[in-house]
């Protein structure tokens, strides 16, 4: 039975420890989304290529 509570008590000690590094990894993500998207936004950067405003075609001529 000694065995069995220590076995436990490891196992939810490593358990403890994966879910702490699993929401460190979760917030980490999430602060680096936020801050590249708060530093595109401050050097004028879009998420897509940007297209001219005018076209020019000379048709040949």
């Amino acid at each position: 039975m000694t065995n069995l509570i220590l076995f436990f008590n490891s196992f939810f000690s490593y358990l403890l420890l994966f879910a702490i590094i699993v929401a460190l990894v979760v917030v980490a993500c999430i602060a680096g989304a936020k801050w590249s998207r708060n530093s595109d936004a401050k050097t004028g950067k879009t998420d897509g290529p940007s297209m001219p405003d005018t076209v020019n075609i000379n048709n040949g001529k």
